[in-house]
């Protein structure tokens, strides 16, 4: 959701049902410390309340998003009695040492505070929820990052860092040597492996130490806070990061965020998070993806720009990194709910959910997306290689010779050696067995839907549909499931 839209009841009222209409299974939406509780010590559930009750009449789970400290880098959202005494609550400072609209994440007041005040809504979700699990995960914080600078300049800020980097965080990169970022290695392989002195000892003198420590004090902070939530309600949770651009230096974009070069001080200061995730408002998806599921980190998008595209993304996201969500940001925004692409590959992504989970356990589970630049990819499942190409890439496809062509992209399960579920759209897949000598023929193609779990075919596409047996097609702008069954001539 927007930033704004669950903070009045009334203006959610009508968004409701748009979200239905968008086949949405799942609702990311914020809680704010500042409504929550407005004086000290005295809290107000009553928004949480009603996105509990909303969602559960929808059948819509919920993510609740934190918005406690922090929220992209600034303490916009901590409740006035906090904004207002700077004494009690210092803020972060910049090199110039002008203090900034951000929280020091060194100051203990602020940390007892939030982790009061979210220790609180826990054990208020899991009094409300604990028996329905309509909420199913936390996220801690929105966006956590320092500006101007790479870290902060505060007097508390300047003492640590004149300390001995903590024995924790040299533990863990020990015991992780051979496994780390390569980022974080190299900065500590340069400067001889040392397992103690102080931080630019043990990482050198730059704007990367700067950011090493920042994020160290900022997963300490966002670990702690999590730790009280999970000792009132168990449940998962992660925190989210705004992506560094390329060329940008640390404080150029909101440095020491749980950012990938940075996943190894983030899971050493927080083991009570049990994911970290990316937020994308820059292009190379597929890069950013491959470096948030390094090491075992499960890939969840909580934020994705609104934007063309986004419904071949969630088919990839989810069939190639397993990813547990897809989540465009503002997703209420839309002036005609039923109309829109995304919810069109969520209805397809509902229809699949049990197959999906299954083909997850047996390997056979991919997904695709193709534009202009990468229109074809090849795959390994069963007894097959398939071919999956940009409908475009046929040639006599309507918009084939344009200049710029859509994202497509689909999900591939593999049902048997010979067998698959393709979904999506804009895609065409063609088969080559893997033994040498045979061709591959097409028995039947029929498209269907599932309801209730159960496929149910529809039409046989036998004909002009598959080309009189060359190959599966999905139109670019059809969003559906086919179901093929192979069989091998010589």
């Amino acid at each position: 959701m927007g930033n704004s839209s669950a903070s009045d009841s009334r203006y959610m009222a009508p968004i409701w049902p748009k979200l239905k209409k968008m086949h949405l299974n799942t609702l990311v939406a914020p809680v704010y410390w500042e409504l929550m509780e407005p004086q000290e010590g005295k809290f107000n559930f009553v928004l949480v309340d009603d996105l509990i009750s909303n969602a559960r009449k929808n059948h819509i789970k919920l993510v609740l998003l934190w918005f406690g400290t922090w929220k992209n880098s600034m303490s916009c959202y901590v409740p006035a009695w906090m904004k207002t005494n700077e004494a009690r609550f210092p803020r972060a400072r910049a090199r110039t040492g002008e203090p900034q609209e951000i929280i020091s994440p060194f100051s203990a007041n602020a940390l007892t505070a939030d982790k009061k005040a979210f220790g609180a809504l826990m054990r208020h979700i899991s009094q409300a929820d604990a028996k329905q699990h309509t909420v199913l995960m936390m996220q801690v914080e929105n966006e956590i990052g320092m500006l101007p600078d790479a870290r902060d300049y505060s007097n508390a800020a300047d003492d640590a860092f004149a300390e001995p980097v903590p024995s924790k965080l040299m533990t863990y990169l020990s015991a992780h040597r051979n496994t780390l970022a390569p980022e974080i290695k190299k900065r500590w392989e340069e400067h001889g492996y040392k397992t103690s002195g102080d931080w630019e000892e043990v990482f050198g003198k730059s704007l990367a130490t700067d950011e090493i420590f920042m994020a160290w004090y900022f997963g300490v902070y966002a670990g702690e806070v999590a730790r009280a939530g999970k000792a009132a309600y168990n449940i998962p949770m992660y925190v989210n990061a705004a992506l560094n651009r390329p060329g940008k230096k640390p404080g150029e974009y909101p440095s020491a965020g749980p950012l990938p070069h940075l996943v190894d001080v983030w899971k050493a200061a927080a083991p009570d998070i049990d994911i970290l995730s990316p937020d994308f408002y820059n292009p190379d998806f597929k890069y950013w993806n491959d470096l948030y599921t390094r090491g075992g980190n499960p890939l969840f998008i909580p934020e994705h720009r609104f934007e063309a595209g986004i419904d071949a993304k969630a088919f990839y996201a989810i069939g190639h990194y397993h990813a547990l969500g897809f989540s465009p940001f503002s997703i209420e925004s839309t002036k005609k709910p039923e109309d829109e692409p995304i919810g069109k590959s969520y209805e397809i992504i509902n229809q699949l959910a049990d197959e999906i989970d299954k083909a997850k356990n047996s390997g056979s589970l991919e997904g695709v997306l193709l534009s202009k630049t990468a229109d074809s990819t090849q795959i390994e499942m069963g007894d097959y290689i398939l071919t999956v190409k940009h409908e475009f890439a046929l040639g006599w496809s309507p918009g084939a010779k344009d200049a710029d062509w859509p994202l497509t992209g689909g999900i591939i399960i593999g049902l048997s050696e010979d067998e698959f579920y393709v979904a999506g759209t804009g895609i065409v897949v063609t088969f080559k067995p893997k033994t040498d000598g045979l061709r591959a023929g097409i028995l039947r193609v029929d498209e269907g839907t599932f309801v209730n779990g159960k496929w149910h075919p529809g039409r046989r596409m036998n004909g002009d549909q598959d080309h009189q047996g060359r190959h599966l097609r999905i139109p670019q702008g059809d969003y559906g499931i086919q179901r093929i069954k192979l069989y091998t001539y010589k």
